[in-house]
């Protein structure tokens, strides 16, 4: 299994970034990708969550919400993470991760289920 993830950089308060995830290894579109984010002497943080089935939900964390935009191309084995109106907060590492269990995002969020991951990519808003 493996997940890489890629697009972080420096970027201003108030600004974007676009994040993909690209997975290999697995029957992609069987699964449900998240994303999650971990800052420095911080615990992870589960902020969006795809559904690789059309009935299932799509998940944002509150902090996140209004923001993030997921989206993803089943054919492409790709997850994008669309980042709008970046905040300082907002720093951190982001990876991509699945459970390999379900095609289903859980309502609460996902959480350490989510143990295949990848590397991730680091984000810094700052100005």
């Amino acid at each position: 299994v493996q997940l890489q993830a890629s697009g972080g950089g420096l970027v201003q308060p108030g600004g974007s970034l676009r994040l993909s995830c690209a997975g290999s290894g697995f029957n992609f579109d069987n699964y449900a990708i998240a994303w999650f984010r971990q800052a420095p002497g911080n615990e992870p943080e589960g902020v969006a969550c795809s559904s690789s089935r059309s009935d299932g939900l799509t998940y944002y964390a509150d902090s996140v919400k209004g923001r993030f935009t997921i989206s993803r191309d089943n054919a492409k084995n790709m997850v994008n993470l669309q980042m709008n109106l970046l905040k300082p907060e907002d720093t951190a590492n982001y990876y991509c991760a699945t459970d390999l269990y379900t095609p289903y995002c859980s309502p609460v969020g996902p959480g350490r289920e989510y143990a295949n991951r990848g590397q991730g990519t680091l984000v810094t808003v700052s100005s």
